[in-house]
């Protein structure tokens, strides 16, 4: 087996991309687009919110020495060095370089890691099988259709451009531009020019989901009869997942940013990813986020006690709610800003699109306006809104267990509908609707996206109320706010950041391991240098880096096969005399490769059922001193004669049989030779031989 990490991505809106060679099959698992790098392109036409203030990034100075800071702050970023033309979209930056046709299966882990798709599926020679959840394909391509819909703004702003190379590339490829946006486009080595792609089309998208196989939760799903694959809750949002893969070299777990307790999507499924021969971890979240103790590595389970050993106790400290409470409590506060501005008289903006957090927003928000006195609207923008919305009350399988007993009860899973039809939450699929134009009325709150601030209904509403000192600006943590808001500075509205959980806490990644009990765990060596899994005594850990090839030791060195009962039955069975535990038996057949299991099958009936002999059939070599003690045991008399090549060194050896009858027997690298004119002391030989060496 081989991992190759082509990307450790950047938190929930760009997952990790990972290549597994396995059992002879190369596999693709996730396929994103890193929407963080549109950021470089200009929202807006040229001109319009010229007066933004200069900006310099903190993070690229923290990483420099004084004297690089000094020539940073030399040329800081201005709102003038955004790129103004048509953006186009970055793709995992190692994936152009692998031959398309070499991929066999693609596992699409969550709705982000879909969007990258579609470029893979245009190029001629892929004919890959593809598999994911039938819910991710369904969120995943309504997401895709948003920001096609989103994406021809920008076309109007710019007009068409049909180049097969971005002509801003060449222009951004200078000392004058800033390392902030050089370092977006050509990648810290530079290497990343092949990355950026136009953007795919709605009959790009149709294409690519046409050759999608949606599985259903837990749902086995056979590979060329060899690979056994399925979908198992992942808890991070509705249909994500983590995956099984069954082999007939052993088992395999990948787990990718999970959530173990969620309000909202199908808890962790611990269960089916227990005691696998080899566990793949690729969640990178939580490195930004993580607490690193003084000796840079991160304290086991800092909020729990730390269990080392392996015990039942173990997943019940996983599945404990601090974590999803915490999450509780950050969704109430943004409700209660959003109200404060309300109340003020300001609007607010929340930029946020995980599906997951949006529906649960939603919710808090009209129960809370509803149990007050303000008589705020809810808007929510976006081309495939209503759609989306509705489809979350038609998939119990992949909710959590509260939300499945509220559709049990005859309730919709989730409050939006029912403000929906109390017309407190409208959905408008563009912000220049006939319809909202006459229902619009402030302050209010919007839903708009795109978090990017570069797509969507959020760059107008943010021109609008940038000005407003009441009003509230609602991101997402891991948004560079100062690179993201550079094309609308000055900015008087309040702006709340808010940090929502998605991937494990790494304090809590021993304690894992220690319940799922792999015989081999493979982990990013980023992740391993941060924290200490000393306490894992039982495990072979293997670190693996970006963009680089790990091989990893054969589990099963002898697969099993299966032999029916009535097959093994007709079986004459043979102990071999050099190892006397194993037993051997001829069978005229096949042997299959079936369901990811070996199976020997019959093609005829045996040949002992029919009374016909078989000739025996032996293998090794036969020593001329064993042979001759065994023919003197049947009373034939012989001598052994050693002769030698032309090297001097011993070429054959001859058994000269002297009585009954003459006759000799010629041992040689190129096999055993009989040669007599007596057929009883043949048959005797083969007796002898027979005697000797292991056949059947």
């Amino acid at each position: 087996m081989e991992l190759t990490c082509l990307s450790k991505g950047d938190g929930f809106h760009y997952p990790p991309c990972h290549m597994l060679n396995l059992c002879g099959f190369r596999i693709l698992i996730d396929c994103p687009l890193d929407l963080s790098a549109i950021k470089i392109f200009s929202p807006v036409p040229s001109g319009v919110g010229s007066e933004a203030s200069e900006y310099l990034s903190d993070e690229s100075l923290d990483a420099q020495n004084p004297i690089q800071k000094k020539q940073k702050l030399e040329r800081q970023l201005t709102c003038a060095d955004l790129v103004c033309e048509e953006p186009w979209y970055k793709t995992v930056k190692a994936l152009h370089l692998w031959e398309a046709s070499f991929i066999d299966i693609v596992l699409i882990s969550n709705p982000m890691g879909l969007l990258g798709l579609p470029f893979l599926t245009q190029n001629p020679g892929f004919f890959a099988k593809i598999y994911m959840t039938e819910v991710t394909a369904k969120i995943g391509q309504l997401m895709m259709e948003d920001i096609v819909s989103m994406h021809k703004e920008f076309r109007c702003f710019h007009g068409p451009d049909n180049s097969s190379f971005p002509g801003w590339i060449k222009n951004l490829d200078s000392e004058q531009v800033p390392a902030l946006l050089k370092k977006v486009v050509f990648g810290e080595s530079g290497d990343d020019l092949g990355s950026w792609m136009r953007l795919y089309s709605l009959d790009d998208i149709e294409s690519c989901m046409k050759k999608v196989q949606g599985v259903k939760f837990a749902e086995e799903v056979c590979y060329n009869g060899t690979l056994i694959i399925k979908a198992l809750s992942s808890g991070l949002d509705i249909g994500a997942c983590n995956w099984l893969i069954n082999g007939p070299n052993g088992s395999l777990s990948y787990v990718s940013d999970s959530i173990f307790v969620s309000h909202h999507a199908r808890s962790f499924d611990f269960h089916g990813l227990k005691e696998t021969d080899v566990l793949i971890y690729s969640d990178f979240s939580s490195l930004q986020s993580a607490e690193v103790t003084e000796d840079g590595c991160i304290s086991p389970d800092s909020d729990n006690n730390y269990i080392s050993t392996i015990s039942s106790d173990n997943k019940d400290s996983l599945l404990n709610t601090e974590d999803s409470l915490e999450e509780m409590e950050k969704l109430a506060f943004v409700c209660s800003c959003a109200a404060e501005s309300a109340d003020a008289g300001g609007s607010t903006l929340i930029t946020i699109t995980r599906i997951g957090i949006v529906l649960q927003l939603l919710e808090l928000l009209s129960n809370s306006l509803e149990s007050s006195s303000l008589k705020v609207p809810i808007f929510v923008i976006s081309s495939v809104a209503e759609e989306l919305l509705a489809y979350t009350n038609t998939i119990p399988e992949w909710l959590c267990e509260q939300r499945q007993e509220k559709l049990i009860s005859g309730e919709p899973s989730f409050g939006h509908l029912k403000f929906i039809k109390n017309k407190k939450i409208h959905l408008f699929p563009a912000i220049h609707s006939p319809n909202l134009i006459t229902s619009w009325q402030e302050p209010c709150i919007v839903f708009a996206s795109h978090w990017s601030l570069r797509l969507g209904p959020s760059v107008q509403l943010l021109q609008r109320w940038r000005g407003d000192p009441k009003s509230l600006l609602v991101l997402e943590d891991g948004i560079s706010s100062g690179l993201g808001l550079l094309p609308f500075r000055p900015i008087a509205m309040k702006i709340l950041q808010c940090s929502f959980l998605s991937g494990i806490r790494l304090q809590k990644l021993p304690t894992l391991v220690s319940v799922l009990q792999p015989k081999i765990f493979l982990v990013p060596d980023a992740v391993n240098q941060r924290i200490s899994l000393a306490a894992i005594k039982t495990i072979s850990i293997l670190n693996y880096f970006e963009n680089k090839t790990l091989h990893v030791p054969r589990i099963v060195d002898n697969p099993s096969v299966e032999i029916t009962t009535d097959l093994a039955s007709k079986l004459s069975w043979r102990k071999l005399r050099q190892r006397e535990s194993f037993g051997i038996a001829r069978l005229k057949g096949g042997l299959l490769m079936e369901d990811g299991k070996h199976r020997l099958v019959s093609g005829l009936e045996q040949e002992e059922s029919s009374g016909k002999a078989r000739p025996l059939r032996h293998w090794g070599s036969v020593a001329p001193e064993l042979l001759l003690d065994a023919l003197l045991k049947m009373g034939i008399k012989g001598s052994i004669e050693q002769s030698t090549g032309d090297n001097g060194s011993e070429d054959k050896s001859i058994i000269h049989i002297e009585n009954p009858n003459s006759g000799l027997i010629e041992f040689s690298e190129m096999g055993t030779a009989i040669i007599t004119g007596d057929e009883n002391v043949v048959s005797q030989v083969f007796q002898a031989i027979d005697g000797v060496l292991d056949g059947i």
